[in-house]
């Protein structure tokens, strides 16, 4: 894997863990918001796990695929997809079957393992000698 695979790999990497952690921001702010701002209520349906997946997925799937060229370490896929069907589940399933509490336990700890598993990636990646074709 040459210099630039690595390079856009870590910025991916980054980019997820920002995504994520706009999505854990979104999550904890948007009840406070609604409970002191009663003007934006009507905004409380409009559902915004949804637009959000269309980046933190793609960008998530790309940077874990490069980064396990690099390292090779199947568990961070693992727990990469493990923070994408959360945060999957808790955007669809979760949100109209089951309520709030389950969409936001569910968002917020998808957020977390993905964020954390990018974080782990890119250090994984960084350190990593091994060229993996």
């Amino acid at each position: 894997m040459d210099r630039s695979t690595s390079d856009s790999a870590r910025i991916l990497d980054r980019t997820a863990i920002l995504l994520a952690g706009l999505c854990v921001l979104h999550c904890l702010a948007l009840p406070l918001v609604l409970v002191t701002m009663p003007l934006l209520q009507q905004y409380a349906d409009s559902h915004f796990h949804l637009q959000m997946l269309i980046f933190v997925l793609p960008v998530s799937v790309v940077a874990l695929v490069l980064g396990y060229r690099r390292h090779l370490h199947t568990s961070i896929l693992l727990w990469g997809f493990v923070g994408m069907a959360l945060l999957l589940v808790g955007a669809t399933w979760a949100h109209s079957e089951v309520g709030l509490i389950a969409d936001r336990i569910c968002t917020i700890s998808g957020s977390l393992v993905l964020a954390t598993t990018h974080y782990l990636n890119t250090r994984l990646a960084r350190h990593c000698k091994t060229l993996a074709a």
